[in-house]
């Protein structure tokens, strides 16, 4: 079962928001809750907001709708930010002649997510993550041991 939680137009810039969106997620949500109460980015107090926000929907779901969540084992599936709308701005610049600037919107989504207790209390991760991790990797490079090309002499380039 997933729990999200979105806010929209904040006014920061997506690539801020997304620095400190990396740093929790696919962490427990007690330890995401802790990293961005003493994380000194502008942006932390809004997304700290968020997580909240998600995981009050999980405590809601768990209460009245009768769902059997363990709000202790949720953990930070996705939290991403994605660029809104931009507001299109003019600074007054030397001779008479105006800048052009634009101020950056996002749109902040955080996803929790159950992890399920298996093989005698280990935690498992979604099968789906491993893979997608593998298959986004370089294939390895061709080994050194196949013969280099032919140097051309002088006399053969005539």
């Amino acid at each position: 079962m997933e729990f999200r939680a979105e806010a929209r137009y904040i006014r920061v810039s997506p690539q801020k928001a997304r620095l400190v969106m990396e740093t929790i997620q696919g962490r427990r949500v007690e330890d995401a809750m802790n990293i961005l109460t003493f994380t000194k980015k502008g942006v932390a107090p809004d997304i700290q907001k968020v997580l909240r926000s998600a995981l009050e929907n999980a405590n809601y779901l768990s209460t009245e709708k009768g769902l059997d969540v363990d709000v202790d084992s949720l953990y930070v599936k996705r939290a991403v930010a994605n660029e809104g709308p931009r507001m299109k701005r003019i600074r007054p610049a030397p001779m008479g002649r105006a800048y052009r600037y634009q101020r950056r919107m996002a749109h902040l989504e955080i996803v929790l997510a159950e992890r399920s207790k298996q093989n005698g209390g280990a935690t498992v991760v979604e099968a789906g993550t491993a893979a997608a991790a593998t298959a986004g990797k370089k294939p390895a490079r061709k080994s050194k041991t196949a013969k280099p090309a032919r140097k051309k002499t002088a006399a053969a380039a005539r």
